[in-house]
């Protein structure tokens, strides 16, 4: 079976018209709906100064991009894993 990329029904779509569209398959909102979030969204990092060895930055830029993302993430681990212990 062949896929459609989606670019193909892109023309189709912007010649609809709202009319055309099929609502029916949608449930009904209500203001309660939108009360509560659907996603959690994650609290803004904040940016600081760190010093850090020559050699641990070395690693975690030598595998690649997000180097920052997963010096935070084993950071993040460390203080996971003692908020356990305590």
């Amino acid at each position: 079976m062949k896929r459609k990329h989606i670019k193909s029904d892109l023309a189709r779509i912007d010649a609809m018209k709202d009319r055309d569209i099929d609502y029916s398959d949608i449930p009904a909102l209500d203001d309660s709906f939108f009360k509560r979030p659907l996603v959690q969204l994650p609290k803004p990092k904040k940016p600081i100064t760190i010093r850090i060895d020559p050699e641990v930055l070395e690693w975690f830029q030598s595998r690649g991009p997000r180097y920052q993302t997963r010096i935070n993430a084993v950071l993040k681990a460390y203080v996971q894993a003692h908020k356990k212990a305590s």
